[in-house]
């Protein structure tokens, strides 16, 4: 085959750059060989052997591994005669994510333990489309963020101005409404796209109690037998997300308690910062949990609307360690802000845990992230917190590390919490992540090459005079024992970059570690953004894997991937 080559223009003369061939790295090239005694082609016996002893499957048959053959001959070669790999075939299968990803792609954990036991993927302010303060309001944003998995939708219920109905936006700012039932029917269509197990729907409600009855038969009548209405003692003990498969649930203040909250006068406040330098606002709190609900006579509600709450909500309007407390009885839901989050880890770590081994925990981002920015969410997991509710319209490192944490698991949205988590020793004691401990595993990463940049992007797009420069970086973020990050070399002029670069992490605690990796383009200013993606390390498949990279957003490109070798010591 001739040889192709790339022109691009600098000062009028015209440099030539030679498009290589992609091919198989020489330790492709030598397992193919150990894995077929030195044969040229490779038969189901052989991969098998290869899945088993090389990837780290168990229980792989002849029938099975044939099967996985043909499945990618039709790819790769549809008018394949015999079910056999050449070396091109086998190194073209590695690339095949389908086959051969980083991660389990089904649902593994024990779905049967109460809900307190896992990481749920939740949503803050589901129905905002951007801006916090002047975004639209849609229906759109909280259908996405229910095709991606999110299990946790949240709504702010406002009365409208006649005070006979009801819609959803932002109190106090200059967003734009949508109606209430809307949002409920969009999310009874969309709920089980993506995940068979329970949504939770938590209400800000700032409602009257004419307009809860009103909810409360909207409700009903909308999600009919999905609804989940909790029988006398349920509250004791959360369900699991297995009997609440296909169920949905209402989170948010029995009226009791939204009569003894008082008005916070924060959220009165929030139209005043609209004229002012948002950047020398020290806070802004819009998360006010129901604090505004009525501004006539609560009185007695309807039954109904304290019948369909699924799991009750409190707030920290309290002491925080007495906030804190374990109490016997019922479960509840309480909610902090990132800023309370962070005191409560620093000052009552070990209280923070064991009320989250009894109780669901929600965190939500400061109210200064008015461009929908988000925290790192790490502080909070390491601590058992349940909810750590994302702005899901933005995009940023954060975020990576919240879609990096729910691909675990079959992507379904709940999460299996480390039993370390869970448990109580003999004197009480619970897991701190502050303690040092010893290591654990050691996860080592090899980076042998990357493709797909010259499909899926303009030859000019990274750099105007010359092919790009790639590198790959590797960020192990967890409990701060772990945290580490490495680097390949860049390749200079080349759009299939082979590194062929190994790397060494220790994993005190790899139960909650995230392997976040990057590739950025070397420019003589900004390097430029070519991709990412962020793995759970304890969904790690060992062996030689494809990895799709994705933009800043999250969506896979079509064509970006790694091929990468992970194993444990």
């Amino acid at each position: 085959m001739a040889e192709t080559y790339e022109t691009y223009k600098v000062l009028g003369f015209k440099r030539k750059f030679k498009l290589p061939k992609l091919s198989p790295p020489q330790d492709v090239i030598d397992l193919f060989s150990l894995c077929t005694n030195k044969e040229l082609q490779m038969s189901p016996d052989h991969f098998r052997r290869f899945l088993i002893q090389f990837q780290g499957d168990k229980d792989v048959t002849v029938d099975y591994a044939k099967g996985i053959m043909e499945q990618a001959l039709h790819q790769l070669r549809p008018d394949f005669a015999m079910c056999c790999f050449t070396v091109d075939d086998f190194f073209n299968f590695l690339f095949l994510d389908e086959f051969n990803g980083p991660i389990n792609l089904e649902v593994h954990h024990d779905m049967t333990a109460p809900l307190q036991h896992y990481f749920i993927y939740t949503g803050h302010n589901s129905y905002l489309t951007g801006n916090q303060l002047i975004g639209g309001c849609s229906v759109k944003q909280i259908i996405k963020s229910l095709k991606k998995g999110v299990r946790v939708i949240e709504l702010d219920l406002w009365p409208t101005s006649s005070k006979e109905g009801i819609h959803v936006l932002h109190g106090g700012t200059m967003t734009t409404p949508v109606a209430l039932r809307t949002c409920f029917e969009s999310i009874k269509e969309h709920a089980f796209v993506k995940s068979p197990y329970p949504v939770i729907i938590t209400l800000e409600d700032h409602l009257t109690p004419n307009l809860q009855a009103k909810v409360a038969e909207m409700v009903t009548e909308i999600f009919e037998d999905t609804l989940y209405c909790p029988k006398a003692g349920d509250h004791n003990e959360f369900p699991s997300p297995e009997a609440l498969k296909y169920r949905v649930l209402l989170s948010t203040k029995t009226p009791k308690d939204q009569h003894r909250d008082r008005i916070n006068s924060n959220q009165d406040d929030n139209m005043s910062y609209l004229n002012h330098d948002l950047s020398q606002i020290p806070e802004i709190y819009f998360e006010d949990e129901n604090e505004d609900a009525a501004n006539e006579n609560p009185g007695e509600t309807t039954p109904p609307y304290v019948d369909i709450i699924g799991i009750p909500a409190t707030k920290a309007n309290k002491k925080l360690k007495k906030a804190l407390t374990v109490e016997s009885g019922k479960a509840n839901r309480l909610s902090l802000s990132e800023q309370t989050l962070e005191r409560a880890a620093s000052l009552y770590g070990a209280d923070l845990v064991r009320f989250t081994q009894k109780n669901i925990l929600r965190v939500y981002p400061k109210g200064t992230r008015v461009t929908s920015t988000n925290f790192k969410p790490l502080r909070a997991w390491m601590h058992g917190v349940q909810m750590v509710a994302f702005n899901m319209q933005g995009y940023g490192r954060s975020l990576w590390m919240m879609h990096g944490m729910f691909r675990s698991n079959g992507k379904c949205g709940y999460v299996k919490k480390p039993d370390f988590l869970m448990s109580v020793g003999p004197n009480n004691e619970v897991f701190q992540p502050k303690v040092p401990l010893g290591v654990k595993k050691t996860l080592k990463v090899r980076v042998y090459m990357g493709d797909g940049w010259h499909t899926d992007f303009d030859r000019t797009y990274f750099d105007k005079y010359s092919p790009p420069d790639f590198y790959t970086k590797l960020y192990m973020v967890g409990v701060p024992a772990d945290v580490r990050k490495e680097k390949t070399k860049v390749i200079n002029d080349v759009w299939t970059p082979i590194w062929n670069e190994e790397f060494t992490f220790p994993l005190t605690v790899p139960e909650l570690a995230l392997l976040k990796i990057v590739v950025r383009e070397h420019d003589t200013g900004k390097d430029d953004f070519a991709g990412q993606t962020c793995l759970p390390v304890s969904e790690l498949r060992t062996g030689i894997r494809v990895v799709r990279l994705r933009d800043k957003r999250g969506k896979k490109f079509k064509s970006v991937k790694l091929l990468m070798q992970f194993a444990f010591e």
